[in-house]
């Protein structure tokens, strides 16, 4: 018997050959979840450009980093219901919100990440969103390769079965959910090469602050993703700082400032703050990999923290934490002995030992107890 595919049931019929389907792992607050998509209406070429500027960009057909992107979401269960009050009302036409023209789009909307729910936007209404700033990783990653007035249709399952999934919304109770996803607009947007390296900073910065307000709210998932985006982001900037670095002049930083602007909160860091940031956020994502039980991505992450900035205690921490995770009880002694070097009166580096010693001299007889019967 030939397997049926997953879009047949959610179009109710089986005639699907060659159905282009585009599967991923999406970021929620409860977890990781499989997303498979399916284009059903195509959409216009849109071109976008930006006002004022006599060299307006080319036709740019989807949306990018930095675009606001009208968008709306819909489960299918809900559409289902309102098709069929068109047919009760002899195919009287729902109220249509009327078309808003791109350069009418100035902001981003603001509605809170909810711990409850996958999907994260408000369903059935017409939602602003900025390309790139993981609000809702979902929506965004099926909006990034749309096209202006283009709809898709969307399965969403979880990635195993952990605590994060057990716990649906009121709207989402039935798993796989089905939903559709309309683009109307974007407005421009960049690249990360096309970006200037003070727009990058910029991006870095407010990535790795969303990602603190994420952690302290509970959000470990969201605040990986955005401490992630933050490192992807500095690697691009890596080869501005090997070179400031290697002339040891700090009037080079002027020359990698932004010129596009006067804005000085768009003026790039020293080399120093640059590794500072670079070992905090990896620091930061061995916290988060840490409470997601990843123990030895949080040891590696720990690593290159440590690697970029010796003196930094909390990363020491964590590689102690993560190699305990991974019973490796020397190097955790080795970390956390580190840790005293740099805060010696640290109650948490001394209790760590004191564990790490008691398990060394457990671990110790159990080798004695085994050998002796050995050669008993």
């Amino acid at each position: 018997m030939d397997a049926v595919h997953p879009f047949e049931t959610l179009h109710g019929n089986g005639d699907h050959d060659g159905v282009d389907v585009t599967s991923w792992v999406s970021v929620c607050p409860r977890g990781l979840w499989k997303v498979q998509q399916k284009l059903t209406h195509k959409g216009s070429r849109q071109t976008v450009s930006n006002s004022g500027d006599d060299a307006s960009c080319s036709s740019s057909y989807c949306p990018r980093l930095g675009s606001l992107c009208q968008v709306r979401v819909r489960l299918k269960a809900n559409m289902d219901k309102a098709e069929s009050l068109v047919s009760e009302k002899r195919n009287e036409k729902l109220p249509v919100q009327p078309d808003q023209s791109v350069t009418e789009v100035t902001e981003a909307a603001a509605f809170p990440r909810c711990q409850d729910s996958v999907l994260q936007v408000p369903l059935g209404d017409w939602t602003t969103l900025r390309l790139g700033e993981g609000q809702c990783d979902v929506t965004e990653a099926c909006v990034e390769g749309m096209r202006a007035r283009e709809k898709c249709e969307i399965l969403i399952s979880p990635v195993g079965n952990g605590p994060d999934v057990s716990v649906p919304h009121p709207d989402e109770e039935n798993l796989p959910l089905c939903a559709t996803i309309e683009l109307k607009s974007f407005t421009p947007g960049k690249e990360s090469w096309e970006m200037s390296p003070g727009d990058k900073w910029q991006w870095v910065k407010s990535h790795k602050e969303r990602g603190g307000v994420r952690f302290r709210s509970g959000d470990v998932w969201g605040a990986a993703d955005s401490y992630s985006r933050a490192l992807k982001l500095l690697i691009t900037l890596h080869s501005h700082f090997r070179e400031l670095e290697k002339k040891g002049q700090e009037q080079e930083a002027e020359e990698l400032r932004d010129t596009n602007s006067g804005d000085k909160t768009k003026q790039l860091p020293s080399a120093n703050e640059f590794k500072t940031i670079k070992s905090e956020l990896y620091s930061n994502m061995s916290l988060c990999q840490l409470k997601l039980k990843q123990p030895e991505r949080a040891k590696a992450s720990a690593a290159k923290a440590t690697q970029l900035e010796l003196g930094g205690a909390k990363a020491w921490y964590r590689m102690g934490q993560a190699c305990q995770m991974l019973n490796e009880l020397e190097e955790a002694g080795q970390a956390f002995r580190k840790l005293l070097e740099l805060q010696p009166e640290s109650p948490a580096a001394l209790k760590a030992l004191k564990d790490i010693a008691s398990k060394e001299k457990e671990r110790n007889a159990q080798l004695g107890l085994r050998l002796s019967k050995m050669f008993s």
